[in-house]
């Protein structure tokens, strides 16, 4: 059974209630709800965490290796910023998939630069919380464990 990491980064902790027009309604917990129910839909494992702070989440990267197969990641603002993030995804030699809730392209212009881009295996962006199950599907269908 494949394993997946979704991982999150800052302030996704407020989700339902920072700015909900542009993140949607939906908390991290409705949304690892969904992810779980997803999960165990597909016959997948899966380890949801979040952090708002980098080292954290760099742990959390080195960790995956050898225990996921695959991570899910919303890095949140230190996408733009993180070069320790972009290293630690490179480091784990696993499938990453960026994500994000809005459209990063859509937005300021110090949003489109992606420091996880080139070590992340796709990006998906735009779709709100219904992101993560595409992420899900997505990160199944590399690894070849969907049809």
């Amino acid at each position: 059974m494949p394993s997946l990491l979704v991982l999150n980064g800052p302030n996704l902790n407020l989700l339902g209630a920072r700015q909900p027009e542009v993140y949607g309604p939906e908390t991290l917990g409705d949304i690892e709800g969904m992810c779980r129910a997803y999960a165990e839909e597909k016959g997948v494992g899966l380890e949801f965490a979040q952090s708002n702070h980098e080292g954290a989440l760099v742990e959390h990267l080195h960790a995956a290796k050898g225990t996921h197969d695959a991570v899910i990641f919303n890095a949140g603002a230190y996408t733009h910023t993180s070069v320790a993030l972009m290293d630690a995804i490179a480091s784990i030699e696993l499938p990453v998939i960026e994500l994000h809730l809005s459209n990063v392209h859509a937005r300021e212009a110090f949003r489109h630069k992606s420091y996880l881009a080139p070590v992340a295996i796709g990006i998906i962006c735009g779709f709100g919380a219904r992101g993560y199950t595409l992420a899900m599907d997505a990160a199944l269908n590399h690894l070849g464990a969907e049809a």
